[in-house]
């Protein structure tokens, strides 16, 4: 499988999740003659990472590594511009939106439709758990994203400019958005990785639904599947000279995902002290694998959100399912 007798080396750049670990301790086995090297590369500035920041950049405009944890929003748009990327199906990251939208408690939001007209900030608008909430907030709330005013934190990662009419405005400079939400200077937050003042100040900022763990219950029920955010990309270039290496990382990904699992067998291995409850509870109401790898599995959860980034202006028509992917890859 590796080219020739000289051993193949593979960088694989992920955050630091629980189906992640064996790949870092080195318990998912390679095939012979590859050696997969897990790199712990965040996402974003986060801090305290092994083998630094900034890991979408560092894969889209630097190809730092063979393959890579990658925003799927992003990849799409580089997909549909016929960018040299391709990918394996399985996604690191899943979210409910429901989850991760905070107003400020003063705001005067209620309820979903309460977020027209107002000052709501983004991570950007092409994050993915961005174009999530606005296209569940429009299919399933009846928000149009439209008639909101975004405020941009980052620019984006792949080049976009705005459909006429909408208003993004870019965070002033200086101005931290976390602070803007706890002081009411704005007044609501998308964000995927909520900072710890936004968390922390529960008497200024509050989750737009009171209960948010029911209503992602709720849209799971409603469309079976826990969203996608993230991919494993490669550079075109990679697989072109390692054919073999979007079916190895898929194979590697479900024994690590297996290991991780088996993980929560014991009671005692989360500092959650009710974890193995919550795994448990989790299976019942769910389903036993919220993270299903493999593009049949995928591929309402993927059609819909292609059809959010069409509807969002980020890519200017709906792309095929089976076009993200290799073609060593889109029989699973």
């Amino acid at each position: 499988m590796a080219d020739g007798a000289v051993e193949t080396r593979v960088t694989l750049a992920l955050e630091r999740l629980d189906r992640h670990m064996p790949l870092f301790l080195g318990t998912v086995p390679a095939p012979s003659g590859v050696r997969v090297e897990a790199l712990e590369v965040a996402v974003g500035m986060t801090p305290n990472r092994r083998h630094g920041v900034d890991r979408h950049g560092r894969l889209y405009n630097d190809r730092a590594f063979d393959c890579a944890e990658f925003s799927l929003a992003s990849y799409i748009m580089a997909k549909a511009r016929g960018e040299p990327f391709t990918a394996t199906p399985v996604f690191p990251r899943r979210l409910f939106s429901q989850n991760h939208i905070f107003v400020n408690a003063k705001s005067g939001i209620e309820r979903p439709s309460d977020l027209v007209g107002k000052k709501v900030a983004v991570w950007s608008f092409q994050t993915t758990v961005c174009v999530l909430a606005k296209g569940d907030l429009k299919a399933d709330y009846g928000v149009p994203w439209e008639r909101v005013h975004w405020l941009r934190m980052h620019n984006e990662e792949l080049p976009w400019t705005a459909p006429p009419g909408l208003r993004i405005d870019a965070i002033p400079a200086g101005k931290d958005a976390s602070d803007m939400l706890v002081a009411g200077e704005i007044d609501a937050m998308i964000y995927p990785l909520p900072p710890p003042k936004v968390l922390a100040r529960t008497d200024r900022v509050r989750r737009l639904f009171a209960d948010a763990k029911a209503e992602s219950i709720s849209h799971f029920a409603r469309h079976g599947f826990c969203p996608i955010m993230h991919l494993l990309a490669f550079p075109a270039e990679v697989v072109e000279r390692h054919p073999w290496l979007p079916r190895v990382m898929f194979d590697m990904y479900e024994e690590s995902k297996r290991q991780a699992y088996a993980y929560y067998d014991d009671p005692g291995f989360s500092v959650l002290t009710l974890a193995r409850s919550e795994f448990e509870a989790q299976r019942d109401r769910m389903a036993p694998d919220m993270h299903p790898s493999g593009v049949k599995a995928n591929r309402r959860n993927l059609e819909q959100f292609i059809g959010f980034c069409h509807e969002q202006t980020l890519i200017a028509r709906p792309i095929p399912v089976e076009s993200l992917f290799h073609p060593s890859v889109v029989d699973t």
